[in-house]
């Protein structure tokens, strides 16, 4: 009879995974998992330093909420949200009000965060369209961005590595330069950042602003493009552009909500308020899959009428708004109330931080960013120069294996790698995760080319 492993290898592709690199080498075979644990087939233990991809929050298997699924689940598991409704959907929607800006009334779900966006960039374009502004068609995206896997998102996302085959399939959208402070095209980050990669923006919507739907951009960090940090006076002075032009604000707060950054939303540490807010991943701690999108009463009013109107919103998915969801959802939030995450949150975040200097003297670490639970090292070829790694060096997978044999469960994104911590880690298992990637990251045998 076929192994596990062999039966994967016959039936399954999985995502972002070149399939070739396990032709003569297992998969990590995950056999359960609880607290920031991962346990394999041998009861060999990981740390999942990256949450699963981004999405635990209270760690696996979190009590409070797999009792909330299962008293649903006995209840009522799923049923369509068009035309009808269920208690889980309406209070979560209540709550997610209550927690975010008051501009922001009304909630419409989906189940993953390139929906999430997707939703928000087709409610902004029919907004205009029935306000009288069929015109603003336009829409407007940054370099390094990610906002998902879908043609909408792709067409406005800037990793190239990930969306070039598709190119043919995707509508045309402007592009606006990263915030990349490490490697700022403008010679800044020695001399302090002015915000100068803005001035493309200001430029595109002095001449073509009335033409202009949407701005979208993740607050605070491009996560997926390379854990990229940038300041929050950038999210000011764009927030501020786009009001100047009446565009349609739309952050994508898929991977930064739910406490990563340090505060709730990463919008609150701008002092920003979007005209859509996306949300997913850590929305139900990582339990099942949902996404909400927000947005004002403004946008809402102008899909309100006589059907005969045409202003309904035709969009949809099979599992919006889904039970069992909703109530993991809701089981998280009671999980941040009872346990008062956030309010210890800032010592883990200054112990994190305190514990990832030594990694900045490396000869091979270019650049350490830092963002609330949130950690990430640019490796180089040349500290000096800041040369970067050929992509088919592939630095980060000796490295990726070498996190196994030290019981760190990592995923390298290029030359970045990176850690994105359950917010329940405790100080010990911050000390325990530091000392054995320093283990990995600090022996030359690891880093390609020393």
């Amino acid at each position: 009879m076929s192994t596990l492993q062999e039966k994967d290898k016959r039936f399954l592709w999985h995502p972002y995974t070149q399939m070739h690199d396990y032709a003569q080498r297992d998969l990590l075979l995950i056999d359960r998992a609880e607290g920031i644990f991962l346990f394999d087939q041998e009861g060999r233990r990981y740390f999942d330093t990256i949450s699963s991809w981004w999405c635990i929050v209270h760690g696996h298997s979190h009590p409070i909420i797999t009792e909330k699924i299962r008293s649903q689940l006995a209840r009522l598991d799923q049923v369509l949200l068009a035309g009808t409704t269920h208690e889980p959907a309406i209070l979560l929607a209540e709550q997610l009000v209550r927690l975010t800006p008051p501009e922001l009334t009304r909630v419409f779900y989906s189940d993953n965060g390139s929906t999430a966006c997707e939703i928000a960039i087709k409610m902004s374009l029919q907004y205009w369209r029935q306000t009288g502004q069929p015109g603003r068609c336009q829409l407007v995206g940054i370099e390094r961005g990610y906002h998902g896997d879908t043609i909408g998102t792709m067409s406005l996302g800037g990793v190239p590595e990930f969306h070039g085959p598709f190119a043919p399939l995707l509508f045309s959208s402007h592009r606006l330069p990263s915030p990349y402070c490490y490697r700022c095209p403008f010679g800044r980050e020695q001399e302090g950042c002015d915000c100068r990669c803005l001035e493309p923006l200001a430029q595109l919507l002095a001449e073509q602003g009335a033409q202009i739907a949407a701005l979208i951009i993740e607050p605070l960090i491009q996560a997926a493009g390379g854990m990229i940090v940038y300041p929050a006076k950038y999210l000011q002075k764009l927030a501020g552009l786009t009001k100047e032009y009446g565009v349609h604000l739309i952050f994508d707060e898929v991977a930064t909500g739910f406490g990563r950054t340090g505060t709730m939303f990463a919008l609150e540490q701008a002092g920003v308020v979007p005209d859509f807010l996306c949300l997913s991943k850590g929305l139900t701690a990582g339990m099942l899959p949902m996404a909400a999108t927000l947005t004002s009463e403004e946008v809402f009013q102008a899909f309100y009428g006589d059907y005969g109107a045409g202003k309904t919103f035709f969009h949809g998915h099979t599992f919006s708004g889904n039970p069992l969801a909703a109530a993991a959802a809701l089981g998280s939030l009671l999980v941040f109330a009872e346990e008062q995450t956030m309010v210890g949150l800032p010592a883990k975040i200054t112990h994190l931080q305190a514990r990832m200097r030594r990694f900045a003297e490396l000869p091979w670490v270019g650049d350490l960013r830092q963002l609330g639970m949130i950690t990430a090292m640019e490796l180089v070829k040349d500290k000096s120069t800041k040369a970067p790694y050929d992509v088919h060096e592939r630095v980060g997978w000796p490295i990726y294996l070498a996190g196994l044999k030290h019981g760190l469960l990592l995923r390298p994104m290029g030359n970045v790698i990176y850690f994105w911590l359950p917010l329940s880690v405790t100080l010990a298992e911050i000390d325990e995760i530091t000392e054995r990637a320093w283990q990995v990251l600090s022996d030359p045998q690891h880093i390609a080319g020393w």
